[in-house]
C-alpha cells in the first residue's frame, strides 16, 4: 500500500518527496545491490507469519539485513509503479487508484522494522545507516509523486465522470490521492521540478541530523547525584534513579536523565536549586550547546528549504501551503485561535508567579523566581491552596492498574476487550513490551493486538507516542490491526511497582486515544487511515478526560500498598485543582505554537534562530519565569519532520473540539458513559478514521459546530460573552 507521501511523512518522519527528471538509473533504489534480496533471503521484507494474521518478526531482525531490505523494497514498489503506468486500458478507479493502494507491501514491511529502530532501539550503527538512506529513500519517493505518467491517470479519475457515481469514501480517497500528487510538485515542469525534488533530498538529511542530535544530547547530558544530594525526592524516585545510575555503569549514585519523564519530577521536588538549574539547562539546552551537535544552523537551512519549495508551487510562505487542506486552512485562522487564548493565559501565568514568589519570600529564600524555581515553587502552592501534594496522588496511580482501567473505558465505550496473549506466542523487539489481542466483546471477533512499550532506556527517543505496524483496511482482504503505544516511564527497582503522576497517567490516556483510533478503523482503503493534523489529535485529547470519571477513580486508582482506594478527599481535591497552574501549561504550549508559525510565516533569509526565537518570545510578552515548552534547538515535531511543522497549533484546534464534545458527553443522562453518546462517538469521530470529512464529522457527533468558549471554562479563563 504505497500510498503517496505516506512513505516519507509517517515511517520516516521525512518530507514528502519529488525526485529531478533523469536519464540515469535511480540514486534511490540500486538494482544490482537488490536483485539477491527477496523474502526467503531477507527477513525484513518476508510477509508477515504467524498467529493473529500474521505479525512482524521482531525477535529475528537484523541491522544487517536492513540497507539491503530497503534497497530490494523500492525495487519492488517501483515495479508496483511501472506495472500502472505500463497499462494501455483508459484509467479507473480499480486499476489506477486501487493498484496504487496495494503497491510498495514489501517495503512498507521494512518500514516497521526501520521505525523501532528510529524510535525504540537507536543506536550509532543504526543512524549511520539511517543517514546514508534518508536521501536516497527520499529521492525514491520522489521517483514516484513526479511519475508523470502515473500523475496524469490519477488525474484522469480525478476529473472523469465516474467520480461522481462512487461511493463517498472512493470518491475521498480520489481527491486525496490527487492532492498529495498536485500539492507535491506533480504539476512543475524542467528546472523547477527538479530543484523540488533536489529540496527534498537535502531536507531529509537534514530532519534527521536534526532528530539525531537531540537524541545524542538526551544521552550525552546525564546528571549525577550523591546521596546527600537527595533532598526532596521521593523514595520511588530515588530508587529509579538509583537503578538508571547502575545500568549506566555508576553504581552508587542516582541519575537524572535527561529526558522529560526524569527532568519534570526532578525539578518538582528537589531541594536542590543548583542542581535544578543544571537539569533545567541540561533539559532545554539541547540542540544548543554550540558543539557538533547544535542544531541552529540546521534550522536556518530546513526554513530556506522549506521557504523555497513552497515559492515554486506559488505559494507565499510554508503554512500557507501546509494549512490548506487542514480544518484551520489558512495561518491567519490558526493564529486568531492563538491569540485569542494568549492574553488569558499570560495574565494567569502573573497571579500564578505572585503566588510563587511569596512563599519564596515567606520561606526566607531570598530569589526572584527563575524557569528552574517555578515547579518547585508551583508545587507547593498546590499543596497549600488545595492541600494536595501531587506525590501523595502518586501513591495511587500505578502503571499496571492505569493499564486496566484504560482496558475499562475501551470495554465501555468501543466494547473491546484486552487479553494477554500467551507468552512467547508474539515476538517483540524488547523484553520490557507486553502485547494484548483486542476483540469485540460481544461476538469475541479478533480486531488487533496493541503493543505497549512503557520504559525509558538509552536509544528509545523521549515522549510518549503511538503508531500501528498495521492499519484496517478491507479492500485488498481484510486486515486487522497491530496497534502499539510508547512511553518513557522510569522502570522501578525490581518488585517496585511504577507509580507515575496525573500529567504522566494523563499522557497514558491520550496516546490510548490514539491506538483506540487504529483500532476502532472501519474504512476499506489504506489512504484514509490517515487524518488532518489539526484533528488527528482530538479523538486522543478526549480520551484523557475518562481518567478522571468515577468508574475509573472509584476502582483503579488503589494505593500500591494497602490496595485501598483512593480517598474522596483527595479526588476532591484533584478536581478543585484541576484549573491549577493553567496559566504555565497553556502559555509554554502556546509559545511553542506561535514561534512554530511565526517561522513558517517569515521569510528565512538570514535568520539567526536563536535570536528568532528571542525576539519573538519577546514580542509576545513572554513571561520571564517559564520557557517555550519545546525550545527551537530540539522542537522534533518541527524540525525532525514535518508532521507538525506549521502545525503544532493543532493540539489548541483538537482541544476547542475536545473540550465541546466533553461538554456534549457531561450533560448526558449517562454521562461520560452514555451509551447513545457513546455509539456516536465510535460512529462519528473514532471508525471513520479520514474517510469522513472532519468538520461534517464533529457536527454529526455534535449537532453543532464547537466554539472557544468551552475550552475557556476548561481552563479557568474569562469566557468570551459570544460563547
Amino acid at each position: 500500500m504505497l500510498k503517496p507521501l505516506s512513505i516519507a511523512v509517517s515511517a520516516l518522519a521525512l518530507v514528502a518527496c519529488q525526485p529531478a527528471p533523469t536519464e540515469e538509473a535511480s540514486p534511490a533504489a540500486s538494482p544490482e545491490a537488490a536483485t539477491s534480496q527477496s523474502a526467503d533471503t531477507n527477513p525484513l521484507l518476508a510477509e508477515w507469519s504467524g498467529p493473529y494474521s500474521g505479525v512482524p518478526a521482531f525477535d529475528t531482525m537484523s541491522l544487517d539485513a536492513l540497507k539491503p531490505a530497503l534497497e530490494a523494497g523500492m525495487q519492488s514498489a517501483l515495479a508496483d509503479i511501472d506495472a500502472i503506468t505500463a497499462s494501455t486500458d483508459a484509467p479507473t478507479f480499480e486499476n489506477t487508484i486501487l493498484e496504487l493502494e496495494k503497491s510498495g507491501a514489501a517495503l512498507d514491511r521494512v518500514f516497521t522494522y526501520w521505525g523501532i529502530w528510529s524510535a525504540n532501539l537507536s543506536s550509532p550503527e543504526f543512524r549511520e545507516i539511517q543517514g546514508e538512506m534518508a536521501p536516497r529513500l527520499a529521492a525514491f519517493q520522489s521517483e514516484i509523486t513526479q511519475n508523470d505518467a502515473l500523475f496524469q491517470r490519477v488525474r484522469a479519475v480525478y476529473e472523469s465522470d465516474a467520480l461522481e457515481s462512487m461511493r463517498p469514501d472512493q470518491q475521498r480517497l480520489v481527491r486525496l490521492v490527487y492532492d498529495s500528487f498536485a500539492r507535491n510538485g506533480a504539476t512543475l515542469t524542467g528546472d523547477a521540478k527538479a530543484r523540488y525534488a533536489e529540496i527534498n533530498e537535502q531536507l531529509s538529511g537534514l530532519h534527521t541530523k536534526f532528530a539525531n542530535n537531540v537524541l545524542a544530547d538526551e544521552e550525552g547530558y546525564v546528571t549525577y547525584l550523591t546521596d546527600d544530594q537527595l533532598g526532596g525526592l521521593s523514595e520511588g524516585f530515588i530508587k529509579a534513579a538509583a537503578s538508571a545510575a547502575e545500568t549506566r555503569g555508576e553504581a552508587g549514585k542516582y541519575a537524572i536523565t535527561n529526558t522529560r519523564s526524569s527532568m519534570a519530577p526532578f525539578l518538582t521536588y528537589s531541594d536542590e536549586r543548583d542542581l535544578r538549574e543544571q537539569v533545567w539547562t541540561n533539559y532545554y539546552a539541547r540542540g544548543d550547546n554550540g558543539d557538533e551537535h547544535d542544531n541552529n544552523a540546521l534550522i536556518a537551512e530546513i526554513l530556506a528549504l522549506r521557504h523555497e519549495r513552497v515559492q515554486l508551487l506559488g505559494y507565499d510562505n510554508y503554512a500557507s501551503w501546509r494549512l490548506e487542506d487542514r480544518m484551520a486552512q489558512t495561518p491567519q485562522r490558526a493564529i486568531e485561535l492563538m491569540e485569542a487564548v494568549w492574553p488569558a493565559a499570560t495574565a494567569r501565568v502573573a497571579e500564578e508567579v505572585a503566588d510563587v514568589q511569596a512563599v519564596a519570600d515567606a520561606e526566607g529564600a531570598g530569589i526572584t523566581i527563575a524557569p528552574w524555581d517555578y515547579r518547585y515553587y508551583a508545587e507547593k502552592v498546590r499543596q497549600a491552596k488545595f492541600d494536595l501534594d501531587s506525590n501523595e496522588v502518586k501513591q495511587y496511580l500505578q502503571l499496571d492498574k492505569l493499564t486496566e482501567a484504560m482496558f475499562y473505558v475501551a470495554g465501555e465505550l468501543f466494547n473491546f476487550e484486552f487479553t494477554p496473549v500467551p507468552e512467547g506466542s508474539v515476538p517483540v523487539f524488547h523484553e520490557d513490551v507486553n502485547v494484548w489481542e483486542v476483540t469485540d466483546k460481544t461476538s469475541g471477533d479478533h480486531i488487533g493486538l496493541w503493543y505497549l512499550d512503557p520504559f525509558a532506556r538509552q536509544g528509545k527517543r523521549s515522549g510518549a507516542w503511538a503508531n500501528s505496524y498495521r492499519s484496517h483496511e478491507t479492500f485488498n482482504g481484510k486486515q486487522t490491526v497491530l496497534s502499539s503505544n510508547n512511553s518513557n516511564f522510569i522502570k522501578g527497582a525490581d518488585g517496585e511497582p511504577v507509580l507515575v503522576s496525573w500529567d504522566d497517567a494523563t499522557t497514558f490516556f491520550h496516546e490510548f486515544g490514539h491506538a483506540l483510533h487504529a483500532l476502532s478503523s472501519n474504512v476499506a482503503y489504506p489512504t484514509l487511515n490517515g487524518g488532518v493534523r489539526d484533528y488527528t489529535e482530538f479523538q486522543s485529547q478526549l480520551l484523557e478526560r475518562w481518567l478522571s470519571t468515577d468508574a475509573v477513580i472509584d476502582t483503579y486508582l488503589v494505593h500500591h500498598e494497602t490496595g485501598e482506594p483512593i480517598p474522596a478527599e483527595l479526588v476532591a481535591k484533584i478536581k478543585n485543582a484541576a484549573t491549577f497552574n493553567q496559566g504555565f501549561a497553556t502559555t509554554e504550549y502556546l509559545a511553542s505554537a506561535l514561534v512554530d508559525m511565526r517561522y513558517h510565516t517569515t521569510d528565512p533569509a538570514g535568520l539567526d534562530p536563536d535570536a528568532f526565537e528571542r525576539e519573538t518570545l519577546a514580542s509576545l510578552g513572554m513571561p520571564d519565569e517559564i520557557v517555550m515548552r519545546h525550545r527551537s534547538t530540539h522542537f522534533g515535531h518541527i524540525f525532525s519532520g514535518e508532521g507538525y511543522s506549521a502545525g503544532y497549533y493543532g493540539y489548541m484546534w483538537a482541544d476547542v473540539l475536545t473540550s465541546d464534545a466533553s461538554e456534549v458527553f457531561a450533560g448526558a443522562p449517562g454521562g461520560f458513559y452514555d451509551a447513545e453518546v457513546a455509539d456516536r462517538l465510535v460512529k462519528y469521530l473514532f471508525a471513520p478514521r479520514n474517510a469522513l470529512d472532519p468538520g461534517e464529522a464533529y457536527r454529526a457527533f455534535s449537532g453543532r459546530d464547537a466554539g472557544i468558549g468551552a475550552l475557556m471554562r476548561d481552563r479557568g479563563f474569562p469566557v468570551p460573552e459570544e460563547n
